[in-house]
């Protein structure tokens, strides 16, 4: 099932509707999103606790991050750990 806009704000905060389409296009699931976002924040802290690194649509959520983080001004949202557990 796609992320709607709605699931994807609840993970990441407000976005524009552009990004918003090109992760709902990548039919992931929030728990992919949060991982996603999760390996953002602390990916060398993910790494030097024994984490593979993501693969598959996490991998992608996070190429799509990085790429709107750098090219379209969007910051990641502060962490807010009760959001994930939903």
């Amino acid at each position: 099932m796609t992320l709607t806009r709605s699931e994807i704000e609840r993970v990441l905060g407000p976005i524009d509707e552009h990004l918003a389409a090109e992760i709902s296009a990548t039919e992931a699931t929030t728990a992919d999103l949060t991982m996603a976002l999760a390996w953002l924040e602390a990916d060398e802290a993910r790494v030097n606790e024994g984490d593979h690194l993501p693969t598959g649509k996490v991998a992608e959520l996070i190429g799509i991050l990085e790429t709107a983080d750098d090219e379209e001004g969007y910051a990641l949202p502060p962490s807010q750990p009760q959001d994930w557990a939903q």
